[in-house]
């Protein structure tokens, strides 16, 4: 069977619903990438050096990560070689399978959840991401499953921080623990264990500050924040996830790197997938940082903050190419038939 049908048949068990948010929201990175090398292959038919030097400039465009190319065209070579593919169509399954494969990984994406008791989930991340948001779609998330959720609001220094978190809280039917702008982030902490704990609380969803990640004082400022919240529940945060804004591609993944180092990051977010053409920089993540991505946004919508799944992912990207080898494949069997 066809990798293009295998992979169909994969997400035909998943939610139709899910499938359309991936395809719609990675519909700008399908034209950067895919459609890109769909020309490219029916410009050249022929598999030479001039062929991988494209192909090479649209990865490394979609934002897939010099090293990640590197390797990939690598991979690309020895295959064609072993199989001894000539025609550049030939090319196209074998490609997909390969970005299947470095998008694979760990697949326990969602959150590691705290089995006696509170789950406390920690967001870190540079200013302008979409924590906030994040946080509150997370948040309606976790209602839907039926559980009982609190923010706490410990970005105390950013101008109108708290108010938004407020605003997400009031949206989703959630409380929000505060205290007044300036405040600092670990008593506000404190507190809200405290309230967790009162409440019966399932998970506790925490903002901090998203001031640059060079400055020592915000590292400083989280490694008080996790005291505070150890002392309090042994084992929390169970999750530290970060935030990154998608359409700053490589940027993101420098950030990941220099915050993810120091901060003790569980998982990564990435945010606002839907609004750019660099969807590769998830390949890159992916294969240059030891992390997985939990979640991807999708879109502006409170359900458009999705776990992230490699097969969904890849589907979204090749959706019209799956759809042509459907075809092909159909026709074939008719005039056997």
């Amino acid at each position: 069977m066809s990798f293009f049908k295998k992979l169909k048949e994969s997400i035909s068990k998943k939610t139709e619903a899910v499938t359309n948010v991936f395809k719609d929201g990675l519909s700008k990175t399908r034209t950067a990438l895919v459609e890109k090398v769909q020309d490219l292959i029916t410009r050249r038919k022929k598999i030479d050096e001039e062929f991988y030097e494209e192909l090479e400039e649209i990865l490394i465009g979609a934002d897939v990560g010099v090293n990640t190319v590197m390797k990939l065209i690598d991979d690309l070579r020895r295959e064609v070689r072993q199989r001894k593919i000539e025609d550049a169509a030939e090319l196209q399954p074998v490609l997909s399978e390969k970005l299947v494969g470095l998008l694979r990984g760990d697949e326990n994406v969602g959150i590691q959840m705290n089995p006696d008791g509170i789950t406390v989930v920690l967001f870190v991340g540079v200013n302008g991401v979409g924590k906030t948001t994040t946080i509150g779609k997370l948040a309606h998330r976790f209602k839907q499953q039926g559980k009982k959720v609190l923010l706490a609001a410990g970005d105390t220094f950013r101008a109108g921080a708290i108010e938004q978190l407020e605003v997400w809280g009031q949206r989703v039917g959630v409380d929000v623990i505060k205290q007044q702008s300036g405040a600092d982030p670990a008593a506000v902490m404190f507190d809200a264990v405290q309230a967790a704990k009162q409440r019966n609380v399932d998970v506790l969803l925490c903002d901090t500050a998203g001031r640059l990640q060079n400055k020592s004082n915000l590292m400083d400022e989280l490694n008080k924040i996790y005291r505070v919240i150890q002392r309090e529940i042994p084992g929390a945060p169970h999750e530290v996830l970060m935030v990154l804004d998608a359409t700053t591609g490589q940027n993101a993944l420098s950030q990941a790197k220099l915050f993810g180092e120091k901060s003790g990051v569980t998982g990564l977010v990435l945010t606002k997938l839907d609004g750019t053409a660099k969807g590769g920089i998830v390949i890159a993540i992916r294969q240059e940082l030891n992390l997985p991505v939990k979640f991807i946004g999708l879109g502006e919508k409170m359900d458009d903050l999705q776990e992230f799944d490699s097969e969904q992912f890849v589907h979204a990207l090749f959706a019209g190419l799956i759809k042509e080898a459907e075809e092909s494949e159909d026709g074939e069997e008719e005039q056997q038939g």
